[in-house]
């Protein structure tokens, strides 16, 4: 004799297909956004300060020098006696 069992599906089933259709196809979209974004991405890093002055104005910009410091070593900087 051969049984059969009543696998009726309560609500809590279709509302965790329906999340995890949402999660799926969500985490799927996010993957192939991210991988494109990663390939047409920006590879330059950004280069450090050489010029004197620049060096300065991101010290300045830090906070590790003051305005009153970085106004007299400017001042230096481009006073063309000190060459």
């Amino acid at each position: 004799m051969m049984l059969w069992y009543d696998h009726e599906m309560g609500w809590w089933s279709y509302a965790g297909m329906g999340i995890g259709m949402v999660l799926f196809w969500g985490l799927l979209t996010a993957g192939i956004i991210g991988l494109v974004m990663f390939i047409t991405g920006d590879r330059k890093t950004p280069q450090p300060p050489t010029a004197p002055d620049q060096i300065l104005a991101a010290r300045f910009a830090r906070g590790e020098i003051s305005e009153t410091e970085y106004r007299d070593r400017l001042a230096v900087l481009r006073d063309p006696a000190h060459h």
